[in-house]
């Protein structure tokens, strides 16, 4: 028996379908559809072809052919075409994440340098009024004892 199940890319555009496999594409539309489509394409004119179509076609090739030899060649200055942007945004990214984290460490430091200086604020008491008064006095006692030379004078 034929092909009872044709396929939608098979045989429905390879040859003409015979009258027994045409009934089985009522039960399918979709299929039934592409058949038509199929017999539709066949009764079009075939497009007109210059003369050098060969020619050209294999021209073409050739130089496929002779851009992909010269790649390799080529190809390191492709590569740094594309990697040098990528690499500057890439630097660029780095380097603002380096200096945000800097001023951040900053910061902290800032901060806990004036923690530091408001606890030694805190913990050194104030003079009372009575040294203040006897300053003078406390501080000649540190002093070392000198010789007062217009009193040794008068004395002789």
């Amino acid at each position: 028996m034929a092909n009872q199940n044709p396929e939608p890319g098979g045989s429905l555009w390879r040859r003409k379908l015979s009258p027994a496999e045409r009934a089985t594409l009522a039960a399918q539309p979709e299929r039934e559809l592409e058949a038509r489509l199929t017999d539709l394409l066949a009764q079009l004119p075939d497009a007109p072809v210059p003369s050098n179509f060969t020619a050209r076609a294999l021209a073409a090739l050739e130089r496929e052919d002779a851009a992909a030899a010269r790649f390799p060649a080529q190809g390191w200055r492709w590569i740094w075409r594309a990697l040098l942007p990528r690499f500057a945004v890439t630097a660029a990214i780095v380097l603002f994440v380096a200096l945000g984290f800097q001023r951040h460490e900053a910061g902290v430091q800032r901060a806990e340098l004036a923690r530091s200086l408001a606890m030694v604020a805190n913990a050194q008491t104030v003079p009372s009024v009575e040294a203040l008064n006897n300053f003078d006095a406390i501080q000649r006692m540190g002093q070392s004892a000198r010789a007062d030379t217009d009193l040794l004078a008068d004395l002789q």
